[in-house]
């Protein structure tokens, strides 16, 4: 198979879909691989690195979409990537399609094969290839409030985690999942407050069991939220529905009742975010008032960290390339279920049910779709 790996051209996104061990096992395995020029450099791996591993260089986007089978990315492809659209391509990266209608119309239009990292499933039926960029997103988005807190940038001039007689900030998670998980892990270790918010009361006692007793948990309802925002200095929005648009579980009226200078990091804004005032910013313009209320919502929050990031998640994301290109995607997606959970486009059909109600349209099972 001819596999290509783009240049990402998303705002400051420096990750890269394969590194050079993911090339030269997939050229070892009899796979052309055609990586743009300089697709690796910001993630610390040079074209020569890719060279060396067997890979062919490319100087532009064009060739490396258009001779390429399946295309392997990291981020959606943004508007000026749909020309390269067309039946018959494999695409092979996270999608986040929920929120996204006009990414979806293409996909279907132009009959790529689209599978989304996102909602792959492996049999503990976790999502493997969202989960490393959770942890990195998760323990970033205290490192991203804490700096948001200071007064230069419009925050409320608090260090989170005080001094000795000086209380530190108080920190609200909402979702206990991968990302909520690591936010509370990074809030305690700076000294917080920290309340995490979740629906499920087992995920709580987990929790609870994890930190010792010094992570405060609390049952999600509109009250509880309410009252955890209203006394919170960094809001962190961690909420996940696999495939769909996130819920809003803050409202707008529930920002207007936060401190001034308070901060809010939504990580679930690739899904829509989980807060009514949430819109997705990029990493050269990140954040903005609301109510006096700080708004960090960056729709690729690893980025600003590509070598952690493009080893963390091409950890996870490189067998499933494998096996793609060694069986060919329908082989492959008839063979492993959660695999085939991942595919949310196939020859001009929606195959993802999330997806689907998030954009009010009718789908196809996977299993159904490739026979």
């Amino acid at each position: 198979m001819i596999i290509g790996v783009p240049k990402e051209i998303k705002d400051q996104e420096a990750r890269v879909g394969v590194t050079p061990a993911g090339v030269k096992a997939l050229t070892e395995a009899g796979h052309t691989v055609l990586v743009e020029t300089q697709a690796g450099e910001q993630s610390g791996f040079p074209d020569a690195e890719y060279q060396n591993a067997g890979a062919e260089i490319v100087g532009e986007p064009g060739p490396v979409w258009g001779k390429a089978e399946m295309v392997v990315k990291v981020k959606e492809p943004i508007e000026k990537e749909y020309v390269f659209f067309r039946e018959g391509l494999v695409l092979f990266t996270y999608l986040h399609l929920a929120p996204v209608r006009g990414l979806t119309d293409k996909l279907l239009e132009k009959k790529v094969t689209g599978i989304a990292y996102e909602t792959v499933h492996d049999r503990q039926g976790t999502l493997p290839l969202l989960t490393p960029m959770s942890e990195v997103a998760g323990r970033m988005s205290v490192q991203v409030g804490a700096s948001y807190l200071e007064k230069e940038r419009g925050g409320r001039g608090i260090l989170l985690g005080g001094v000795p007689g000086v209380p530190p900030a108080h920190v609200c998670i909402l979702g206990g999942g991968i990302v909520g998980t690591n936010a509370a892990r990074v809030a305690l270790g700076f000294g917080a407050k920290t309340t995490l918010i979740d629906v499920n009361l087992n995920r709580l006692r987990e929790l609870d069991d994890i930190f010792n007793g010094r992570l405060y948990t609390l049952a999600s309802n509109s009250y509880n939220v309410a009252q955890a925002t209203r006394e919170a200095d960094l809001v962190i929005g961690g909420v996940l529905i696999p495939g769909t648009t996130a819920p809003k579980i803050v409202t707008r009226a529930m920002v207007a009742q936060m401190k001034k200078g308070a901060v809010i990091v939504d990580v679930a804004i690739d899904q829509g975010g989980c807060v009514e005032t949430a819109k997705p910013t990029s990493h050269s313009d990140p954040s903005y008032l609301v109510d006096g209320v700080v708004h960090y919502c960056v729709t690729n929050m690893p980025g600003a960290v590509p070598n952690t990031s493009t080893l963390a998640l091409t950890n996870a994301t490189f067998p499933y390339l494998l096996r793609l290109a060694n069986l060919g995607a329908r082989e492959a997606l008839k063979q492993d279920a959660g695999l085939a959970e991942g595919l949310n486009t196939w020859k001009g059909v929606l195959t993802h049910r999330g997806v689907a109600e998030s954009q009010q349209r009718s789908w196809t099972a996977a299993g159904e779709a490739i026979g």
